[in-house]
């Protein structure tokens, strides 16, 4: 009987590694994430696993973005948006900061499983 597992965190939008179709759902949920580009990319949506390093990074950019925002905010927004604008638009990366630290934990188990690791159902 073959029992399929997927971690804490795994994406919802994924059937979990080795269910019948699984790969497929990856590259769809991993495609959905990626810029609409990468779409166009053969080599893309041939290896799965290349198109899951590609969604890694991409996220990672991001996250590199949103800290950016972060620690700029203040400086680079003063004159232009008012205290409370600013305040509001650091409440909206911290929003996404957290969004991105969840996607990233979700397109990293996605690669692990590409790349050939499983997990155990644990008590």
């Amino acid at each position: 009987m073959a029992t399929h597992v997927a971690p804490p965190g795994w994406p919802r939008q994924v059937r979990p590694p080795d269910a019948p179709d699984w790969e497929r759902t990856a590259e769809l949920w991993l495609l959905d994430l990626c810029p609409p580009e990468f779409r166009g990319y053969p080599t893309l949506r041939r290896h799965v696993v290349v198109l899951a390093r590609f969604a890694v990074l991409h996220v990672e950019a991001c996250q590199a973005s949103v800290r950016r925002g972060l620690s700029e905010a203040r400086a680079e927004l003063r004159d232009v948006a008012a205290l409370d604008v600013i305040e509001a638009a650091i409440r909206t990366w911290q929003t996404e900061e957290a969004r991105l630290a969840v996607l990233r934990r979700a397109v990293g188990l996605v690669e692990e499983a590409l790349r050939g690791r499983r997990y155990v159902a644990r008590l």
